[in-house]
């Protein structure tokens, strides 16, 4: 049975490195706090998060929080840049009935979606549209993971997400694009984007 639990996957760059910018172990400590169980693994290649992926299949926890760098057709390790095509054949084994949270910048888009929900049965991906700042990234995942165990700390309820969501987007005024599945589409899911509102 698996448990609502945050299994936290980071890699980045040098000089991130150097400037001690971690926003997943960051993550880690505040839930932490909050009583839960994360599970955090720095890594630095695309083997690492092949082996790194066995060990979150065999952890059990429901959600997987990947933070990196990215553009709109890739994600970056420190050391290897992984198209979407290829990170949904090392991802797609192991995300059936599990969430993907996704911290990097113009990586959650059609493309990424495409290449995962559909032949993993991801339930859903969450991540911010444009760039963000880490400092800010970090706050708002916190938020985020503090409101939906608040709600309730078994699962996270797809009624519940999108509200969530809209409150993170009122609160930082950041955008964010939400994938989940649906049986109604003809792509297997469906696409919600919040925006701040314009003042």
């Amino acid at each position: 049975m698996s448990s609502a639990e945050v299994f936290i996957i980071e890699s980045l760059d040098f000089k991130d490195e150097k400037d001690q910018i971690f926003e997943g172990k960051f993550l880690s400590q505040i839930l932490h706090f909050a009583g839960k169980r994360p599970l955090y693994y720095y890594i630095r290649t695309k083997h690492e998060l092949k082996r790194i992926l066995r060990l979150f299949k065999d952890s059990g926890y429901r959600y997987l929080h990947l933070s990196c760098h990215g553009n709109s057709a890739s994600i970056y390790t420190t050391l290897d840049r992984i198209p979407f095509q290829e990170l949904g054949k090392i991802m797609n084994p192991y995300l059936e009935d599990k969430r993907l949270f996704v911290s990097a910048c113009s990586v959650v888009n059609e493309d990424l979606a495409r290449a995962i929900i559909p032949s993993s049965g991801c339930y859903s991906i969450i991540g911010p549209i444009k760039d963000v700042f880490f400092g800010d990234a970090a706050i708002v995942w916190a938020s985020f993971y503090h409101l939906m165990f608040g709600l309730d700390d078994r699962k996270m309820k797809r009624s519940q997400i999108l509200p969530t969501l809209r409150k993170l987007v009122r609160t930082f005024e950041v955008s964010l694009d939400y994938y989940s599945t649906s049986e109604q589409s003809a792509t297997g899911y469906k696409k919600t984007t919040i925006r701040p509102q314009a003042h």
